[in-house]
């Protein structure tokens, strides 16, 4: 399953001191990856995806976030540098569900 979207960055609360970014799957599309998933997961009820922001590609994992009924994907400070984002920009995401 392959999902693009465009998303806008944001910091988890918990962790503002350390600057943990995120970006939110949409919310169609999370129904759709958590119908896809149910059995065994990994820690926090992760997934492994290989996501793709501008020239930018790399494998990591989605979280489920309860409180918004959606994914939450961390956009490492690598990925933030090299495509020149900061929390409230729009990044245009792909993510492909890597063990499905």
């Amino acid at each position: 399953m392959v999902v693009v979207f465009d998303a806008e960055l944001w910091i988890w609360d918990a962790r503002r001191d350390d600057s943990w970014t995120f970006v939110s799957l949409p919310a169609e599309a999370s129904e759709e990856i958590q119908d896809l998933a149910r059995g065994p997961r990994r820690g926090f009820g992760s997934l492994r995806v290989r996501v793709t922001i501008g020239a930018t590609t790399w494998t990591t994992s989605i979280f489920p976030d309860t409180a918004q009924g959606s994914y939450a994907l961390p956009i490492k400070r690598a990925v933030r540098t090299a495509e020149a984002l900061q929390v409230g920009d729009i990044a245009t995401v792909t993510v492909e569900l890597v063990d499905f």
